[in-house]
C-alpha cells in the first residue's frame, strides 16, 4: 500500500488538510516520544547514576505546549470539542444548526484574537530577552508557535468546522 493510500484511509479530513492533519499529528507523536525517552532518561540518571538530566522539567512543559496546541486544529477539524446536548431534542435541528454556526464564530474569533496577544507578548519577550532559566532557552519562540497554531485552529473553525457544521452534520 502506498504512503498516500495509507494517509487516506486511515484520516477522515478530505484534500490538504488531511496532509496537515498528518503532519501535526507526526509532530504531537515525536514530541511525545521525545517526551517519553527524556523521562526514561531522566528517571535512569537520577537513580542509577545520581545525577539527573538538566531542564527536563523546561522541556516537558515546551514538549507539553507542542504537543497540545499541535493538536487542537486537529480536534476542531474533527468537531471533537465538548458539546452539551441537553436541549437539542426540545429545540428544532435549524436553531441547533444556526447555534452551532454562531458558536464557531464566537470561538474562532475568541481564538484569533487571543492569538494576536500571544504574539504580542511573544514579540515583547524577544525584544527583552527572555529565556528560560536552565536552559537558557528564548521563551518567544514556544509563545509563537502558541500564537500560530491558535491562529490555525481559528482558522480551521471558521472553515472546516463551518463545513462541517453545514454539510456533513445529519441532525
Amino acid at each position: 500500500m502506498a504512503f498516500s493510500a495509507w494517509v487516506t484511509a486511515h484520516y477522515e479530513e478530505k484534500g490538504p488538510v488531511v496532509w496537515l492533519a498528518f503532519f501535526l499529528e507526526l509532530i504531537a507523536a515525536l514530541t511525545l516520544f521525545f517526551l517519553m525517552m527524556l523521562t526514561c532518561a531522566d528517571v535512569f540518571g537520577r537513580y542509577f547514576m545520581g545525577n539527573a538530566v538538566d531542564g527536563t522539567t523546561e522541556l516537558t512543559e515546551m514538549g507539553i505546549a507542542i504537543i497540545v496546541f499541535a493538536e487542537m486544529p486537529i480536534v476542531t477539524w474533527r468537531g471533537g470539542h465538548v458539546i452539551v446536548d441537553i436541549l437539542d431534542k426540545a429545540l428544532g435541528s435549524k436553531l441547533i444548526k444556526a447555534l452551532a454556526l454562531f458558536s464557531a464564530f464566537v470561538m474562532s474569533t475568541s481564538l484569533y484574537f487571543l492569538a494576536v496577544r500571544i504574539f504580542e507578548l511573544a514579540e515583547r519577550s524577544l525584544r527583552r530577552g527572555e529565556v528560560s532559566e536552565y536552559l537558557q532557552f528564548p521563551v518567544a519562540y514556544i509563545v509563537q508557535y502558541i500564537a500560530i497554531m491558535s491562529w490555525v485552529t481559528a482558522g480551521a473553525m471558521i472553515t472546516y468546522g463551518v463545513y462541517r457544521i453545514l454539510f456533513l452534520d445529519k441532525k
